[in-house]
């Protein structure tokens, strides 16, 4: 029988990187709302401090973290930390990124490799080191911050190498989903639109912002706040069945 207790996470351990702002701030925060201890892990140790003070003064619990996602003993012992700050781990957001663009011919070495080592391997050193724990333990659910370039072509966006990363974390999420799928950890993917972000709130992308929110269909890009139900859901026992999927948050964007 259907229960509004099963979108809560009472109880529930968690961490989130990217936690220090934009997508991965917000769902930090809305995992805390619904009840969810949360560590903070962020490259940059003040914006995971910020994160966790705003929780504790709401009357939460967290951790801040400061940790590299393309470095696999970083993630390891951070991961550890929670575990054992809490006993264990049962939910993790994966949101810490970067994004740019270039023209293909013109784009360096560097420039590809930095690109795919955070987005797309940084994602999957993060499940690696969370999936540990929770295999380990009574399970859990792993949700993956990916995009909607990962499905489409953004019209005017030079960025072949962004696309390819979040393209990639579609498909390491449904290989991950269906390698743990028995053992008790579920793994899904989000995929934003056009979100307004620290990073896209630029008075020089101003005109940009407005071509985005009149090609997407319900007239508006997103806020952060819009990837924060989505993530409680995928984290929470509401979605209990619920594993390999690509829950695009979009607006509508990819209907047309």
């Amino acid at each position: 029988m259907f229960a509004m207790q099963w979108f809560h996470l009472d109880g529930c351990q968690a961490l989130v990187t990217g936690a220090g702002s934009g997508i991965g701030q917000g769902i930090a925060l809305g995992l805390a709302a619904a009840g969810a201890r949360v560590a903070c892990l962020d490259r940059n140790l003040a914006g995971a401090s910020e994160t966790a003070q705003r929780i504790v003064v709401t009357g939460g619990e967290a951790l801040a973290l400061a940790a590299d996602v393309t470095n696999p003993e970083q993630l390891g012992a951070a991961v550890q930390r929670v575990v054992d700050a809490w006993g264990g781990l049962q939910v993790a957001v994966n949101a810490a990124g970067i994004a740019n663009a270039c023209p293909a011919e013109e784009m360096s070495p560097e420039q590809w490799k930095q690109m795919l080592d955070v987005d797309l391997n940084g994602v999957f050193f993060s499940c690696q080191a969370e999936a540990r724990a929770m295999l380990g333990g009574a399970g859990g659910s792993i949700v993956n911050i990916a995009s909607m370039s990962g499905v489409i072509v953004n019209r005017g966006l030079l960025q072949a190498h962004y696309n390819s990363a979040k393209a990639g974390v579609i498909h390491l999420t449904k290989s991950l989903a269906m390698e743990w799928a028995q053992r008790g950890v579920r793994v899904n993917a989000i995929s934003p639109g056009y979100t307004l972000t620290p990073m896209n709130d630029r008075p020089e992308v101003a005109e940009q912002l407005r071509l985005f929110a009149s090609d997407t269909p319900v007239g508006r890009i997103a806020a952060v706040d819009d990837m924060v139900g989505p993530a409680v859901f995928l984290a929470s026992k509401a979605s209990a069945f619920v594993t390999g999927a690509n829950l695009l948050v979009d607006g509508g964007f990819t209907c047309w």
